[in-house]
């Protein structure tokens, strides 16, 4: 590691900087740096930071990465003094953030920082931050009340609130789904299970929302075509000034039936919001929908708890394939170690076999007996059109509503509504 403060004119222009009150405590940190820069980076602390921008070796730079963690809070005045001088200085900036509160993350987000990464680094996360750094977006000017984008065409409008006023009138059936593995379709499945379920009666239709709970990689916005506001950004780092009308007021409607709470624009940390304050919106939720679904990360974190113990069914995705069932095992596994009711998965198999393909049939059946588990829903292969549709911004009941997976989809949406009414009557 090169120290900045020892750099001569003759060596190697330094490109990166990291910046903190002490990098040893990162040790991850500087083994990624060096393997991303080599000998083109240094380090410096807060206040050495402020002077070196101001010097001709600081016109070099490329990207300064913050390291933080919870006893550098009481210096945030003095950290939001070093981004703004970065951003005077045209330095992109990388917080990296560890055992840092959601609000100090806030703040310092909000002062001009325009990336993070959560610390202990991801695999690979470094240079993929330094790659969106350099990306031509990073260096676009965060002026938004100057150029404000011209508002779409008469009836194109899809970033519209819900149009009814929060009541608390609903006892809400959560839905969670949660993908075992990469690309098993859980995004596909929520958005298109959420549609189908908000137009199962067309005389009284239910209400419904999706809420994106995928921080940092969420495509509920992509697959519905749906801007992502920043006022999700502001529930989720503030959770606890957030009250039905501002939770509604968060959400946007999907051709005026379905409500919509997006991931938030820049990838945050899955442990922003605790489990509690997440608690708090679910209830929210449930209080004026009357079916709540919920896409989850993959990743098993804090809050998971809070949602599978909420949960009246926990959908899971799976793939007839070794890793998704090498997933199930370390899934219920862990849920039967900390006393949590697993019970209440069921088992999606998306990309089912047909019915005459009768050794993956037998492969299915063998799956079944070995993580001793019960496939209640096979979804069969929707092709092409599947991933059409996703990139179209469209439910598969609007761009191909024949489609074998749809049809399925329409038939599970029709049971679950049918199940919720039944309930309803035997409670009343």
């Amino acid at each position: 590691m090169t120290s900045v403060a020892t750099i001569q004119p003759d060596p190697a222009p330094i490109l990166a900087c990291t910046i903190s009150r002490d990098v040893q405590n990162f040790d991850l940190l500087i083994d990624e740096m060096e393997r991303e820069m080599g000998e083109s980076w240094g380090d410096l602390g807060f206040e050495d930071a402020l002077s070196f921008f101001g010097q001709p070796e600081a016109a070099d730079l490329e990207f300064i990465a913050i390291a933080l963690d919870s006893e550098d809070e009481a210096e945030l005045g003095l950290i939001t003094e070093v981004i703004q001088s970065a951003r005077r200085a045209n330095v992109r900036i990388l917080l990296i953030a560890g055992q840092l509160s959601p609000q100090a993350l806030h703040q310092l987000m909000r002062s001009g920082a325009q990336d993070f990464l959560p610390y202990p680094l991801p695999e690979g996360g470094l240079q993929e931050a330094i790659a969106r750094l350099h990306s031509p977006a990073a260096d676009e000017p965060e002026e938004p009340a100057v150029a404000a984008p011209p508002p779409p065409p008469a009836g194109e409008e899809r970033s519209t609130p819900p149009a009814f006023k929060a009541r608390g009138d609903r006892s809400g059936i959560l839905l969670p789904v949660h993908g075992m593995a990469g690309g098993s379709g859980a995004s596909t499945f929520a958005a298109n299970l959420a549609w189908e379920l908000a137009n199962c009666d067309k005389t009284s239709p239910p209400r419904v929302c999706l809420l994106d709970l995928d921080l940092q990689y969420g495509s509920i916005a992509t697959y519905l075509d749906l801007p992502r506001k920043d006022a999700v950004f502001e529930v989720l780092t503030d959770p606890q000034s957030v009250d039905s009308d501002s939770f509604l007021k968060s959400m946007q409607s999907f051709n005026d039936r379905l409500c919509v709470f997006t991931a938030p624009g820049d990838m945050l940390p899955l442990e922003i919001i605790s489990g509690e304050d997440l608690g708090r919106l679910l209830e929210m939720a449930q209080a004026n929908f009357d079916f709540v679904l919920v896409d989850m990360p993959k990743t098993v974190v804090a809050w998971t708890e809070t949602i599978l113990s909420r949960a009246h069914i926990y959908f899971t995705l799976i793939d007839l394939d070794l890793r998704s069932a090498q997933n199930v095992l370390r899934f219920v596994r862990a849920l039967k170690a900390e006393g949590l009711p697993h019970e209440k998965l069921r088992y999606v198999l998306n990309r089912a076999p047909k019915f005459t393909d009768l050794s993956a049939k037998s492969r299915v059946k063998r799956m079944q007996e070995s993580l001793d588990i019960s496939i209640e829903v096979q979804l069969p292969d929707g092709g092409n059109a599947v991933t059409q549709a996703n990139d179209h911004g469209l439910p598969l009941a609007e761009s191909a509503a024949k489609n074998p997976l749809r049809k399925e989809l329409q038939k599970l949406a029709r049971s679950l509504f049918e199940l919720s009414k039944a309930s309803e009557a035997g409670r009343s």
